[in-house]
């Protein structure tokens, strides 16, 4: 096209045509001009760019494990192939490299413990931007840690055991600071795995049997309970939010006896009141993954990502799925980087890679 008549498009128009570019062209063109490297940093451009090209920015499942030092095994969710994602250790901390372990991730952020600094680290890998955050005291033992996207920044929160019984904590990115809460009696430590299912500004948790939902609200530092009845005879559940919706919670749960499940079973919570079934996992998948498990419950954990229902055992490789719009059960197969010999240790996380989410 003639530069003459790009140079008079209105620069919403140019902007909009922008958003069809592959993101990996969009990026070779940030040194044309100031005006294009700004869109970078523009949320509503990269919002626009996400809808507007199809495929958006990569959507990946990620996996960490020990043995992966100096990378995370990621898994294309979108054209159905693994790579990998080198960790940039410049944004670590000084000794903060020597020692990690990633324990939560949200909007394109992921966030880190730093034993050997005392602190966590939360960082976008995309804008390879980073924040040191210190622990509220030493020593600090969390459990349930939860980092939650938030419209300006972000909020971590976690319980820590304090003498006889367990503090909430929440740390806010907008002011920089920890405040602390009331814990919740009994602990809900029955799974280190599972993170709380951010619902309708409350991170909700299920308390250990007789099973139950209680709910933590980011606002106001309270505790309630979610007075809906449970099904009956379940064996353990897990609670899912919908990240593109935070008004959707699901809940996963063994239905059976004796703590051995006889199915799977999928529920919706229906406008705050009911839950109603929404699919039983088929038959063979079901026996496939209590063997993988042993009925061991507590390694079982469960997390959103792009309208799938992402199952995971912290002892088995592999990851069962639900496609929420289809209506389907499926198995991701273990990643070919892993030896036979791996048999533990497996944690995975949603990572949708977003250049404006701030650290």
């Amino acid at each position: 096209m003639d530069p003459v008549i790009w140079s008079k498009l209105p620069q919403e128009l140019l902007e909009h045509i922008l958003c069809f570019l592959p993101l990996k062209t969009f990026l070779s063109l940030r040194s044309t001009c100031k005006h294009f490297n700004s869109l970078v940093f523009s949320p509503t451009f990269i919002t626009k760019h996400s809808s507007g090209s199809g495929s958006g920015l990569c959507s990946f499942l990620l996996l960490s494990h020990q043995q992966f030092y100096s990378y995370f095994p990621l898994y294309d969710t979108i054209i159905g192939s693994w790579r990998d994602l080198a960790l940039p250790f410049s944004l670590f901390p000084p000794f903060g490299s020597s020692q990690f372990n990633l324990i939560s991730s949200s909007n394109g952020l992921l966030c880190f413990a730093l034993p050997s600094c005392c602190s966590f680290l939360v960082c976008n890998m995309l804008a390879k931007s980073s924040r040191v955050i210190e622990l509220p005291f030493f020593p600090f033992s969390f459990e349930l840690l939860t980092l939650v996207s938030t419209p300006k920044g972000y909020k971590i929160f976690t319980l820590c055991t304090k003498f006889s019984s367990n503090q909430a904590f929440v740390y806010d990115s907008v002011v920089h600071s920890w405040t602390e809460h009331d814990g919740y009696q009994p602990l809900l430590f029955e799974n280190f795995h599972q993170e709380g299912a951010f619902y309708d500004g409350s991170l909700c948790f299920t308390t250990p049997e007789p099973f139950s939902v209680v709910c933590f609200d980011l606002g106001t530092g309270k505790w309630g309970n979610l007075n809906v009845e449970m099904p009956r005879e379940l064996t353990f559940v897990r609670l899912v939010s919908g990240v593109s919706d935070r008004k959707k919670l699901y809940m996963l749960g063994g239905i059976g006896s004796n703590g051995i499940s006889r199915s799977m079973r999928l529920w919706e919570l229906k406008e705050g009141k009911k839950w109603e079934e929404m699919e039983r996992l088929p038959e063979l998948m079901c026996r496939k993954f209590v063997s993988v498990c042993y009925h061991n419950y507590e390694h079982v954990y469960c997390f959103w990502h792009r309208g799938m229902i992402c199952v995971c055992c912290h002892t088995w490789p592999e990851i069962l799925y639900y496609k929420v719009e289809r209506r389907s059960w499926h198995w991701l197969p273990k990643c070919p980087w892993l030896p036979d010999k791996w048999s533990c240790g497996f944690r995975w996380f949603s990572f949708v890679p977003q250049l404006h989410a701030l650290a």
